[in-house]
């Protein structure tokens, strides 16, 4: 096994912070939500208005969907422990620090050469704002992307990654080169077991096809859950594991672990916004970033190395 624990990237904003200092993540939100919600009740809102919206929101259930709930079933060599080592007079940089250097970081098991494909096990759905300034909306706000929920196929098909990507077949998005610009799919699509993307030439968007297919091919793929920790989200703290599985044997050959912090945003209403939450393991060199276009990749490139991983892993770093 190979455990690579990566550096982290700290996030700071200068002025006077709006929280008071002894208030955690999870107590500024709760008023924030109280607040509005009473806002909503005490003023009238137009039915256009989507601003309370946020107040509706549930905490995410991990095991509504069949693929939610097998993610979560999945036992890995490297499992988190029982005790996460949190203790009463800890502050929310100091328990992520915890985390993040005991906890995080990349545990390989098994490395697959020349990989021509692979399956994405568990779709990401797209995030509203609301979700996104949510403390407990998402499952999984580490390994969450905008990219991966709108368009995850151009992260993963190119020259220099895999040639075939496949997943269950998703509803279409208005304007995405592969899907109809009118939202309609068609009976083939509506019917298929699975969809693929081929032929992306990492340039021309319109380049990528999809085709859908009664069965997959992929014999890797990989899915994802979140971390359910007692003081995590309190402390504006959520983890997550990226899983990667041999698909006829179920057999792990990786887990990417990780956390992200958020809670002291400025100038939205609950100090939420987990795409700028300060994160371990952090990717994106090319850009400084804490989670780039490529966040999944950087991982499952690893494990599923495609023939030409070299090159893509340079493409990724600039040459570095």
């Amino acid at each position: 096994m190979i455990s690579l624990g990566l550096g982290l990237i700290f996030l700071t904003s200068s002025g006077a912070s709006p929280f008071k200092k002894d208030e955690t993540p999870g107590e500024r939100f709760r008023k924030a939500i109280e607040r509005e919600a009473e806002y909503c009740v005490t003023h009238k809102i137009k039915p256009t208005n989507r601003r309370c919206d946020i107040t509706k929101l549930q905490p995410a259930d991990p095991l509504a969907t069949e693929e939610g709930r097998f993610a979560h079933s999945i036992k890995i060599p490297s499992p988190v422990p029982e005790d996460s080592g949190y203790k009463l007079e800890m502050t929310p940089e100091q328990y992520f620090d915890h985390l993040c250097k005991t906890e995080s970081g990349e545990f390989i098991y098994k490395t697959v050469e020349n990989v021509e494909g692979l399956y994405m096990m568990r779709p990401r759905k797209e995030a509203t704002d609301y979700e996104l300034e949510h403390l407990y909306a998402l499952e999984d706000p580490y390994g969450y992307t905008n990219h991966e929920a709108k368009r995850a196929e151009y992260g993963f098909v190119s020259p220099n990654r895999y040639i075939y990507f496949e997943r269950a077949p998703q509803p279409p998005r208005f304007g995405q080169g592969t899907h109809q610009s009118d939202g309609s799919r068609t009976a083939a699509q509506r019917s298929a077991g699975y969809e693929r993307f081929t032929g992306y030439d990492a340039r021309h968007l319109e380049s990528m096809k999809r085709e859908p297919v009664e069965s997959r091919e992929s014999r890797y793929g990989f899915t994802w859950r979140g971390i359910t920790r007692p003081h995590d989200r309190e402390l504006g703290i959520a983890g997550g594991e990226l899983i990667v599985l041999n698909l006829e044997t179920n057999e792990v050959l990786g887990v990417r672990r990780g956390y992200i912090r958020s809670g002291m945003v400025r100038n939205n209403l609950t100090g939420i916004w987990w795409l700028t939450g300060q994160t371990c393991p952090a990717y994106g060199y090319r850009n400084g970033r804490n989670k780039d276009f490529d966040f999944s990749y950087w991982f499952i490139g690893k494990v599923l190395k495609p023939k030409n991983y070299e090159q893509s892993f340079k493409e990724l770093t600039n040459g570095k």
